[in-house]
């Protein structure tokens, strides 16, 4: 619900909150602007001083005013015409216009009313509210896709345009919270919706009639200094009982101009206090460094409409539309999907098709809309997921668990998992897996046991469909053709073969960086920025389902980088290892944060083997700030696999790396990387007491190895890989 409401309210009210965001911002200019040009007053200033100067230049003056900027503006008649300006406190004489701007003017009208009088101001504080609900849900929804307040700042996950929604969103929500709930409250004054009384003197006075002293001689206003200065209302100069009105930081009151005794005082009440702090905060007006940050945090909002905007897309886009769509109350079963890339939502629509074949009601859903309060008649549930990054949840599933957790009862309704992943990968469908034991766990009845589909096996969903069938009840035959992703024509031009010696052909292949423009990065076309450690999935001819290879190079470099071994048969792999300088091959880019080289000037202890190098080389090549980085890698020989051995060399020297130790398998002294890291375990150690960060990248085998060896390592101090891991100081890329 939190997230529907997020979604079609931003939607809905997009060009509104744009509006009145775009106008406060340069709204927000003037205070700063005018606080910036006010002269300032001499210390020790007095306001008799200052009537007596401003009324010594317009003798019919009638009134002085003190902005909370420190501008100060008087207004007076000379006969029959009147006159304004804003005055130099030092002289009393005029220096600009009283007036704002045309420009001003328009935007404030356009701001508080959108030039449609009380209309325009429900308008605009319909606009406050939705922006208020907005960031409040928003932020909900960030704390529950990071994991909770601790993680509010850690790296998110997915393409460009959901980043900079939650980046951005993460940064201005605090301006924004601030800047609605002023607005509301300045609204609901407007239109008298508050308890609030206007400040005002609750008595009259009358003067002594005594001949009016000259200003400057008047005792309350000689003990009142112009930086306590609101407002200064003259007495009519016929008039001999009229008194002057003073109004200033503490309160109010007339003062015989006589006499110059104050004849009556009121402080400002509470209420007045509050609402002059909520304009102050709101306007920026007193406040001008605040304004111009509220202001910053108001231009965000188009941003964050264009950037949800393309979120909203890309998932309305990647969902197949399902031609028999039941209506949500009378389904009798009930499809939930969970996908990153959109395969997924590829597989529920070949199920849902069988299905009504069969004559089921089918309704198909993302995960993030589950409510069992929604689906009155459903019968069954199918749960098919994706799993992202190291065992996270994909786009649209995130609010899943959350909500089966948050219900008070399971549901009565049996349900089924498949998970989708590729099993080289050693979390695969590790967020399926995690749904099953939930659900399990809330006592929901299991209409099928937990399954699997390994890299987009048609046979794989076959299978699992003839056992749904039979569960059924009746023939179910699911012939599904995945779905091709969307991908980018990358050319060849450099390669380095390494391994023919050790009979394990591997490449380094760099390929021409695509070029994309950024309306096609935000909308999550072509290849947004993207880091070393980020995947490049590569379609091999012939196949619609991608091989994954973790990238060396970063968008910065120019070049998009992988480190290629040939498998026996493999088809992707085979493909990539033939190729020549100016051939091609298809691919796309999918985002890994979860094994992105770490802010800061932490050390780096990265180990790797055999391919595992890839990434591990792109965190050395972008070590500009020098940070200490020590490498642990594994070969077979030192003259045929010594992958990057000549970069190395020159990032070392470079200072981009700060020690590399070579494990060699088959050499007359054999060694592997978990070897040599016990060897070299004191200067680990001592790295990890200065909040070092192990990265491992590479195969199963020499990942086991290497949790094996830093386990011991840590035994005598007392750390746990466990430790480090809950810590984000131990990440791995395993495959």
């Amino acid at each position: 619900m939190m997230r529907w409401i997020h979604r079609w309210l931003g939607l809905g009210i997009a060009v509104l909150l744009c509006v009145t965001a775009l106008s406060g911002a340069a709204l927000s200019f003037f205070p700063a602007q005018e606080a910036a040009r006010a002269p300032s007053p001499e210390p020790g200033l007095t306001v008799a001083t200052l009537a007596a100067r401003v009324q010594a230049n317009h003798p019919g003056i009638e009134q002085i005013q003190r902005a909370p900027s420190g501008k100060i503006t008087a207004w007076w008649f000379e006969g029959e015409q009147p006159g304004s300006a804003a005055i130099d406190p030092a002289t009393g004489l005029d220096i600009a216009a009283a007036d704002p701007s045309p420009v001003q003017r328009w935007l404030t009208t356009l701001h508080r009313s959108l030039f449609l009088d009380d209309t325009g101001r429900i308008a605009s504080a319909l606009g406050a509210l939705a922006m208020l609900v907005l960031s409040v849900s928003g932020t909900v929804l960030v704390v529950r896709r990071c994991g909770g307040w601790k993680a509010w700042l850690a790296r998110v996950q997915g393409p460009t345009a959901g980043r900079l929604h939650t980046q951005i969103g993460r940064v201005a929500v605090l301006g924004l919270l601030l800047s609605c709930s002023t607005g509301l409250w300045m609204a609901a004054e407007t239109f008298d919706l508050l308890p609030m009384e206007p400040a005002s003197l609750d008595a009259a006075a009358q003067g002594s009639g005594l001949p009016h002293q000259a200003m400057d001689s008047l005792e309350a206003l000689r003990a009142t200094p112009v930086t306590q200065l609101r407002k200064l209302s003259f007495p009519a100069p016929a008039d001999a009982q009229d008194v002057l009105t003073i109004t200033t930081d503490q309160g109010m009151g007339y003062v015989d101009p006589g006499t110059g005794a104050i004849l009556h005082w009121q402080d400002l009440g509470w209420d007045q206090q509050v609402s002059e702090t909520i304009a102050m905060l709101h306007t920026g007006q007193g406040a001008a460094v605040l304004g111009l940050i509220l202001g910053s945090a108001a231009l965000c909002i188009p941003i964050l409409s264009i950037t949800g905007l393309l979120v909203w897309w890309r998932g309305h886009h990647a969902r197949i539309t399902y031609a028999h769509q039941a209506p949500v109350a009378q389904a009798k079963t009930v499809v939930l999907v969970g996908s990153e890339g959109g395969s997924t939502w590829g597989f529920a629509t070949t199920l849902a098709d069988a299905l009504h074949a069969c004559g089921q009601r089918v309704h198909v859903a993302s995960m993030s809309d589950w409510d069992t309060a929604r689906y009155r008649q459903a019968q069954r549930f199918l749960v098919l997921t994706s799993t992202y990054g190291q065992g996270q949840a994909p786009t649209g599933a995130q609010d899943f668990l959350h909500k089966i957790q948050a219900c008070s009862a399971a549901t009565t309704t049996p349900i089924a998992v498949l998970g989708f992943g590729d099993r080289s990968f050693p979390d695969f469908c590790a967020f399926a897996a995690l749904v099953e034991r939930t659900v399990r766990a809330q006592g929901w009845p299991s209409l099928l046991p937990y399954d699997t589909i390994d890299r987009q096996s048609p046979q794989d969903f076959a299978r699992w469909g003839r056992m749904l069938g039979e569960a059924l009840g009746t023939p179910l035959e699911l012939a599904h053709q995945p779905v091709r992703p969307a991908a980018q024509t990358l050319t060849l031009i450099e390669r380095r073969d390494y391994g023919a010696d050790v009979q394990v052909p591997i490449s380094i292949l760099r390929f021409a960086l695509p070029s994309s423009s950024v309306w096609q990065r935000l909308r999550g076309k072509g290849f947004a920025p993207f880091e070393a450690g980020d995947l490049l999935g590569i379609l091999p001819a012939g196949s619609d389902v991608p091989r994954m290879y973790s990238l060396a190079s970063g968008s910065q470099d120019g070049f998009v980088e992988i480190v290629v071994r040939q498998h026996p048969g493999g088809l992707a792999s085979g493909q990539l290892t033939q190729l020549t300088l100016g051939q091609t091959v298809q691919g796309f880019l999918r985002h890994h944060p979860a094994f992105h080289a770490p802010k800061g000037k932490a050390p780096l202890v990265l180990i790797g083997a055999g391919t595992g190098i890839g990434p591990l080389a792109g965190f050395i090549r972008a070590n500009a700030g020098h940070r200490p980085i020590h490498l642990f890698f594994g070969i077979r020989r030192s003259n045929s696999d010594f992958l990057y051995q000549q970069e190395l060399a020159e990032w070392q020297a470079a200072g981009r790396l700060s020690s590399q130790t070579i494990a060699v398998s088959r050499s007359a002294s054999p060694q592997y990387v978990q070897d040599a890291l016990r060897q070299a375990s004191p200067q680990v150690l001592e790295a990890l007491r200065q909040g070092a960060i192990i990265m491992v990248c590479g195969g199963r085998a020499m990942a086991q190895g290497v949790r094996d060896a830093l386990t011991e390592m840590l035994a005598p101090t007392g750390q746990t890989l466990h430790t480090l891991q809950a810590e984000q100081r131990y990440v791995e890329d395993i495959y």
